[in-house]
């Protein structure tokens, strides 16, 4: 099977992973040519604040998940990367619940490939407080790369 739509999920906890996941999605966008999906996902309420941080004037026009994803910080950071090792993408923002907004936009974009970052937790600490990642590989239309913070 071709990759040829890579996407690469990000949201809030992953400034820490920015180099792992650019570094992964690099190592499989770059030999394959793939294009590469920066995906963006917020809450309503990581939406709301990000808006109002980002100072978008609101009376002006509608601003979309897009327009927010395109000015994080976390997906600057991640084009700018991406830019340097001279792989094709697009930002895509979503406004929802973090796994299944993920899972849609995969099927959206007709991924080949998702990464999404994380970090190592308990049985017990998935059953309690869920994890995005889990339910990302478990409900995903492709195969799906989980990209751990480093533990130095």
């Amino acid at each position: 099977m071709a990759i040829e739509t890579i996407l690469l999920a990000v949201g809030p906890g992953d400034e820490e992973r920015l180099d792992r996941l650019a570094e992964e999605t690099i190592d499989v966008a770059g030999p394959t040519g793939a294009r590469v999906v920066l995906g963006h996902v917020f809450t309503r309420e990581e939406y709301d604040t990000a808006v109002d941080n980002l100072d978008f004037d609101t009376t002006a026009d509608e601003v979309t998940a897009d327009d927010v994803a395109t000015r994080h910080s976390t997906t600057r950071d991640l084009a700018a990367k991406l830019d340097a090792a001279d792989v094709d993408y697009e930002i895509r923002g979503s406004v929802g619940d973090h796994g299944e907004s993920i899972v849609e936009l995969a099927k959206d974009v007709d991924a080949d490939r998702v990464l999404v970052g994380g970090r190592k937790r308990s049985p017990t600490g998935k059953a309690v407080f869920g994890s995005v990642a889990q339910e990302v590989m478990l409900s995903a239309p492709c195969p799906v790369t989980f990209v751990r913070s480093d533990t130095k």
